[in-house]
């Protein structure tokens, strides 16, 4: 289980300037439902975006405090 603010802060450290909201999909905290908006998106294909942001949990994807993630990831001007 990983608590929202906590995996703000992972994203966080990527991209300091994102507005990271968080959905809890089964109540359980790791079944995650993410949406990023985020300058440090800009010029980036939505695979590239996706790999950012993996990377930043890569930590809490890997010891299963996240089980699953839903991602939207966007720029200040998409949003």
């Amino acid at each position: 289980m990983i608590t929202s603010d906590v995996l703000t802060d992972y994203i966080r450290k990527s991209l300091p300037d994102a507005v990271v909201t968080v959905t809890d999909r089964t109540g359980t905290m790791n079944h995650l439902k993410v949406v990023i908006v985020s300058d440090g998106f800009q010029g980036k294909n939505l695979l590239d975006r996706h790999r950012m942001i993996y990377q930043a949990l890569d930590a809490p994807m890997k010891d299963g405090r996240i089980h699953a993630l839903e991602l939207t990831a966007r720029t200040t001007d998409e949003a």
